[in-house]
């Protein structure tokens, strides 16, 4: 396949690397744009796809996960490989660069190694360099979380990353995270985009009437092609219903294949869905809705080296937080896809030249800010890192901060993907702590909870992640925990898959009828109170220096 044979060629000149060995600069000098973008050009449509950038405009580290669960049919099966399972999968060597860009696997020494990745005027970058060599042919789709997660995004209500995106000048793009701005501000911000928002699946529940466009069509190299949209589906549910009182949302598979038909009527030769649905749900979708020539989906930032194909339909999963641009060169001919070639291209920030204008938009954005976000608050002591299907080292700090600010026996914290990893010693600064917090709806709350409702809501979550038919999975991870230890069977049904439940303080037994302290933050209730917080966790981390998870390891994990 040529992603890994060209990946590779770039891989053996630094296949001898070994943690803790050759410095930076000896592995970057390795690694050169023009062979992380080589490419052999094929047919007339070009599509070039980004999702789940969750507001990073600068290069950050980011740790891929080193537990991603399948159940069902998804068992064993991409995504759900990491570690070793994924290198062999796709013949990747260890220790090279893209063993650190797709894998956990000795993360710290090939961060110090290769360094950060990501950055939008890298980004910019690599989309120029494209579009220079195919003309007329691209296509440059957004797979959305776009606009929030990081502290320009939060004070700026999005305006940042508009700003910044336009001059990328995407052909379309899709939302979800984008819907914790609210309803009148994303209203604002998508009527001044200048290309189209696109949402089949989401209805204004007055008037039983779709709220945004549900396709666009194009034409790229003499070719016709419809793009659909798709939003995240759950976002109701995974985030407070209140901002977006009057919109429903959902999967709706046969809206979905009458606007393919639809499409296809119109003339489309090629039929594009820019998916925020997650993998699993589109695996499904795919293999149910015919019609659809290329899924680009998003939401579990997901980053494979490879097409996913299902029927006819190929599926492409291009990672998250600016890691990866894919690239699918595609011959159409007679309505149908003949051939195609595609790449996951790493973006490898000191390998990558900054796109000049871009990176001076970036900077203009960011400059009233710095003073703000490069205060040092204390240091990492440890590997900190958020993304796993439970508790990650970053979440365990943020789980003693509520547990010691808050004076609390048990913390929630959400199981989200994005947040940057922080290397073991590296400064702690108000930013990192930001790109880990930042939402809309920051109350770190305090309430009173019966050992009954907090096993309910365990296996209410474990139920979203581990369900059987990938149309209930809601793509996040399980809520992390502190103060407490359980055991999760992930192959038993809902209200069968958490045991064990205790506390870590005593060793006792999670009682059902006590009650318990518990702090959390993320709460979709409009009327969660407390201090925001990114404000918990510096506080947390100011008065120790140095921090490290107090407890790690905690959940047992069962049926993978």
């Amino acid at each position: 396949m040529i992603t890994r044979r060209e990946f590779l060629q770039t891989a053996a000149a630094t296949a001898a690397i070994v943690p803790g060995g050759w410095p930076r600069a000896f592995a970057q000098q390795r690694l050169r744009q023009a062979d992380l973008m080589r490419f052999d050009s094929l047919g007339n449509v070009t599509l070039v796809h980004i999702a789940d950038l969750h507001a990073q405009l600068v290069p950050v580290y980011f740790r891929e996960a080193s537990v991603n669960i399948g159940v069902g049919d998804a068992k064993g099966e991409a995504p759900h490989l990491t570690g070793a399972a994924l290198l062999n999968r796709y013949g990747i060597a260890p220790e090279s660069p893209e063993a650190y860009a797709l894998s956990a696997d000795d993360f710290t020494a090939l961060a110090r190694a290769y360094g950060r990745m990501g950055g939008l005027d890298r980004i910019a970058t690599v989309l120029a360099a494209i579009r220079a060599e195919r003309g007329d042919k691209v296509v440059f789709l957004d797979g959305g979380d776009t606009w929030q997660n990081s502290y320009t995004s939060l004070v700026t209500k999005g305006q940042d990353m508009v700003d910044c995106m336009a001059m990328l000048r995407p052909d379309a793009m899709v939302g979800h995270w984008e819907f914790t701005l609210g309803a009148d501000r994303i209203k604002e911000l998508t009527q001044s985009l200048g290309f189209p928002f696109l949402a089949l699946n989401v209805r204004d529940t007055e008037w039983d009437e779709p709220v945004f466009p549900a396709s666009t069509m194009l034409e790229r190299g003499g070719i016709r092609l419809a793009v659909l949209g798709q939003a995240y589906p759950y976002t109701p549910i995974a985030n407070p219903r209140w901002m977006i009182p009057n919109w429903s949302f959902g999967i709706r598979e046969d809206e979905v294949r009458t606007e393919v038909e639809k499409a296809r009527a119109a003339g489309a030769e090629l039929v594009v869905l820019l998916s925020h649905n997650g993998f699993d749900v589109d695996r499904k979708l795919a293999g149910r809705v015919a019609g659809i020539d290329v899924v680009l989906t998003a939401h579990t930032h997901d980053a494979l080296p490879a097409i996913v194909k299902i029927g006819r339909t190929l599926l492409v999963a291009s990672g998250s937080h600016g890691k990866f641009v894919s690239r699918l060169d595609l011959d159409v001919r007679g309505g149908e896809v003949k051939d195609y070639r595609y790449k996951l291209i790493p973006i490898f920030a000191d390998a990558i030249a900054p796109h000049p204008a871009v990176a001076a938009k970036v900077a203009a954005v960011r400059a009233p800010y710095l003073a703000h976000l490069s205060e040092v608050i204390g240091r990492a002591g440890a590997l900190l890192y958020r993304r796993g299907n439970f508790n990650g080292t970053l979440d365990d700090v943020i789980c003693d901060a509520l547990l010691a600010e808050r004076d609390a026996e048990i913390a929630l914290s959400p199981g989200v993907r994005w947040g940057a990893s922080l290397l073991p010693a590296q400064a702690i600064t108000r930013e990192d702590i930001y790109n880990a917090t930042a939402i809309t709806y920051p109350a770190a709350y305090r309430t009173a909870m019966s050992g009954a409702r907090l096993k309910e809501i365990l296996e209410d979550i474990a139920d979203n992640l581990f369900n059987p038919d990938p149309y209930y999975r809601q793509g996040g991870d399980m809520v992390r925990v502190g103060g407490i230890a359980y055991t999760i069977d992930v192959a038993q049904p809902i209200g069968r898959r958490i045991s064990q439940l205790r506390l870590l303080r005593t060793g006792a037994a999670i009682d059902a009828g006590r009650d318990y302290v518990v702090a959390g933050w993320g709460s979709v209730n409009e009327d969660a109170h407390g201090p925001a917080i990114w404000d918990v966790v510096a506080s947390y981390i100011a008065a120790r220096g140095e921090v490290a998870p107090a407890t790690s390891g905690h959940v047992t994990v069962a049926g993978g």
